[in-house]
Formats: structure tokens, C-alpha cells, sequence
């Protein structure tokens, strides 16, 4: 039966993980834009993971506009589920995803492990973990590369195109042509994840064409971020203060791709300046190791700047004392170590990974410092730290913080309300229908709502999960 194209929003209404947007075409063919994990949420969170709000058998296929966990981390459940097409993404995220959710379903196996073997000391039941590598096997085998900026058809309806938006390597906004019941051609366009201009590493964003519904993120609606160049001098003063003057760590909680290698280039661009102290950089995470790997084989979305940089000075991920960590031992061998050091490890929000052992060995050491440097859910453990919570709990134990919390928004790759406002500029409000306020919390959405009708985008509604818009 034949009907006019429509949108359901599954995920990242009015929160910041958990991206699901369902794109229905005229002759019903099902596009699932993004499947993210929804992540540092607990409980609710993980409700949110087992449950779809659709059949996944029914999806024809998947449009990954990035390779984020919060993103594509639902796929491979998605695929035990039952869904069986195509995963459409460019050789970037497809490379990108190749190590993460490997990584994500480890973590989870991991991580459940300690959790059940609490659950069943007290008499509850296991949890099972959402997937396995297994699924992830699978799910890797359903994924096809597109080109960026190439029209791809997906029935005799619908086509899509990506264009790169600088977010993180391989991102882009996903902009489809839809024809309705009455031959009439309507474009959407989802703008996955903004990246900023002028990124350290990455080129765009680039505009995207003409649309008549936008589907468009929300995370810094309320807020402007330092220019990024201005980095590099408040990062040094610390290392100062931390290493130098008082002798201690820096534990830097950052996402494995993008913002780890930004700050490598940093550090980097610091050492050939004869400006880094003497001490060690720890990058300690097997998956930003092989995330740094990725990046540098992909040089084709890198900025004019690093490339010259490059041409100059060689690799930008690689100075003298710069040690890649990937195995268990070498990495509980620096919580070991009493010299001075800077530690970058994943996860980004503190919730998972190697970063929270570091963090728990030095949170209660006041010559210590945590530097956050990215978005960070307001229940995570890098959100109660940016809190400014006085005592928080790791692996089920409470730990007094007393090691110094600093916080940098010059290394955020999205985009902040000014950025996002530039770059949806790139169409005529006026012939906007509709646009979608999506992956922000509420009183960013609130916030940016504002400063978009005084664009002259006077349609703009936050997604509700569940309801379904008709696009004509």
C-alpha cells in the first residue's frame, strides 16, 4: 500500500545517546538512520538497549552516519535480533567499526562479569550481555561501503548521499531524496553529529544541499566553546602546575577516536617546540592505539593544516616519550609508576574502559589532576566529576575526590550553538518545513529552539520518541 514517506524517532529524543531515527519511503521500504547504544544511563540506559519500539526484522536497511558507539553500538543487537540487509556507511566508519564494537562487546562481556558475579552472591539473576563477538562477526559482514558526496539508490524512491561534516573521521549528514504517492520529490537531511571549523585534524564541514525536513543534533544548543587553537596554552599550564610543580598525573578520560589523536597533535606540536616537560604520555587504550592507527591511513579527510604540518614535521602522532599502550600488564604497570605522567585513556565519559582503574588509583591523591575534555552524561562518572562531587563510587567503592578536576571545552568535536547555527545556514530558512531538534538534553533543545526562530526556522520541534511524521 502505498503512502507518503515518513519519520519516527527511536532514540536520542531529548538525551544525548541512543541514536534511532526510522525514515519509511512511499512503497514502505524501512531506513534505520544510526543505531546507537544508549550509554551512561544505568539501569534505565539498559532498558532503553533491550528495547526497540519496532520489529528489527522489518528494517531493509541502515545508514550509519558515524562510527560513535552511541551511534552504531546497537547494531550487532540489531542483527541478533533479526535484521538481515545491508549496513551502508564510507570505508572510514566501516574501518572504525571494525574495532569498536568488537571492543564495545567485549567490554560488555567484561564488565558484566563483575556485575553478575555480585548479582549471583546475592541470590538475583544473571544479565546477559546485549551481544557477543559473534554478533559483531555478523554484523560486520552486513556492511557496505558507499563514497562520500555519490548518490546511492535504495529502492526506486529513495536515494542517499553523505557529505562530510567533520565531526569525527568517516562522519557525515545523511541527506535523502524521498518521492511521495504523488510523484513529488521531497529531501531530509540528518545531520548526524556536528563537527566544528577549523577542526585540528579534520576538513569541513561542508554544506549540504537543499532540504525540506532536517533532522539535526542538539548536544551544545546553550553553549559557545573556546576556540580550539587556543589549546595549547591553558593544556601547557597545567602539565606545569600538575607535572612539574607538584610531581603528580594527569588522567585525561578521552573518546578513542578523534579527540585522543587532537591531543596527540597537541602534545605533539608542544615537543617540536621544545616546550613539553620531561615525562612520560601514556596513551592507554588498545582501542584508541588502533583508532590512531586507522586515522593515519586515512589522510584524505585530514585539514590542509596537519597535511603541511605532516610535510614538515613528520608523523603527528608520534614525539619522544609518546608510549602506545594495548596490553593489561604494561597498563596496570603505570598505576604502579610514582613519577609525574599524563595518562589518555577511554572511555570518554569515564564509564568503561582502562581509564576508570587510573582514575580510582588517583582521584584521592591531591598532586593529581582529572582533565575532562569532552561531553559527559550528567550520571556518568566524568558528569558527577564535572559536577563537582565530592566523593563518588568505582567499581563499587566510594573514593573522596581530592585530586584536582579541570575541564576543557576547546577539544569538543561537536559543534557549539554559534557552529551549528553557521552551518545550517547553508539553507534558506524560509523553505525549511520542518526541522527536528534530536541528541541534546532538554534545556539545550529549549535553548537552541530559540536561537533557530530567530534564524528564521519558525518550525522546529524536539523528536519524540515513538511518533511518527508524515513528509509531503
Amino acid at each position: 500500500m502505498l503512502q507518503h514517506p515518513s519519520y519516527t524517532c527511536h532514540g536520542a529524543a531529548q538525551r544525548v545517546t541512543g541514536s534511532k531515527h526510522l525514515i519509511t519511503s512511499s512503497i514502505g521500504t524501512k531506513i534505520l538512520l544510526d543505531c546507537g547504544l544508549v550509554q551512561g544511563e544505568g539501569a534505565e540506559g539498559d532498558q532503553l538497549n533491550r528495547h526497540w519500539g519496532f520489529d528489527p526484522s522489518s528494517i531493509d536497511c541502515v545508514i550509519l552516519s558515524h562510527a560513535h558507539i552511541d551511534h552504531t553500538g546497537l547494531l550487532p543487537r540489531l542483527v541478533r535480533d533479526g535484521f538481515t540487509g545491508p549496513i551502508y556507511c564510507n570505508s572510514a566508519t566501516k574501518d572504525l567499526c571494525d574495532m569498536m564494537l568488537l571492543d564495545s562487546a567485549h567490554i560488555q562481556e567484561s564488565d558484566l562479569m563483575r556485575v553478575n558475579k555480585r548479582r549471583i552472591a546475592r541470590g538475583d539473576e544473571a544479565i546477559e550481555p546485549l551481544y557477543t563477538e559473534k554478533d559483531v562477526v555478523r554484523t560486520l559482514a552486513q556492511m557496505e561501503v558507499v563514497n562520500d558526496e555519490t548518490w546511492f539508490s535504495i529502492d526506486a524512491t529513495c536515494q542517499f548521499q553523505m557529505i562530510p561534516n567533520a565531526h569525527i573521521l568517516g562522519s557525515g549528514c545523511i541527506h535523502l531524496s524521498l518521492k511521495t504517492i504523488d510523484d513529488k520529490t521531497i529531501t531530509l537531511t540528518y545531520t548526524g553529529d556536528i563537527g566544528r571549523p577549523n577542526d585540528q585534524i579534520l576538513e569541513g564541514p561542508f554544506p549540504f544541499p537543499p532540504s525540506d525536513y532536517i533532522i539535526c543534533e542538539s548536544t551544545y544548543g546553550n553553549r559557545e566553546h573556546l576556540p580550539s587553537e587556543d589549546a595549547k596554552a591553558p593544556l601547557l599550564e597545567l602539565i606545569n602546575h600538575i607535572c612539574v610543580e607538584k610531581q603528580g598525573k594527569i588522567i585525561i578520560p578521552a573518546f578513542s577516536i578523534d579527540r585522543t589523536q587532537e591531543i596527540i597533535y597537541l602534545l605533539d606540536q608542544l615537543a617540536h617546540e621544545n616546550k613539553l616537560p620531561e615525562i612520560k604520555v601514556y596513551v592507554d587504550s588498545p582501542l584508541s592505539v588502533k583508532a590512531t592507527q586507522v586515522m593515519a591511513l586515512h589522510r584524505e579527510s585530514f585539514n590542509p593544516s596537519i597535511l603541511d604540518y605532516i610535510s614538515r614535521d613528520g608523523d603527528p602522532f608520534a614525539f619522544h616519550n609518546l608510549h602506545y599502550v594495548s596490553k593489561l600488564d604494561e597498563s596496570k604497570a603505570i598505576n604502579e609508576e610514582k613519577q609525574p605522567s599524563i595518562i589518555i585513556s577511554a572511555s570518554g565519559m569515564a564509564d568503561a574502559g582502562r581509564v576508570k582503574h587510573h582514575i580510582a588509583n588517583n582521584i584521592e591523591n591531591p598532586n593529581c589532576a582529572i582533565l575532562l575534555v569532552g561531553y559527559a552524561s550528567p550520571r556518568s562518572l566524568a558528569g558527577q566529576l564535572i559536577e563537582g562531587r565530592e566523593e563518588v563510587k568505582i567499581f563499587g567503592d566510594l573514593h573522596q575526590v581530592k585530586a584536582e578536576i579541570h575541564r576543557m571545552d576547546n577539544f569538543s568535536a561537536h559543534a557549539d550553538w554559534r557552529e551549528m547555527c553557521d552551518y545550517l545556514l547553508c539553507q534558506d530558512p524560509s523553505k525549511v518545513k520542518k526541522l527536528f531538534l534530536v541528541h541534546g538534553e532538554p534545556s539545550s533543545m529549549a535553548s537552541f529552539e530559540t536561537k533557530l526562530n530567530r534564524l528564521g526556522f519558525l518550525d522546529v520541534e524536539p523528536a519524540k520518541m515513538g511518533v511518527s511524521h508524515t513528509l509531503i
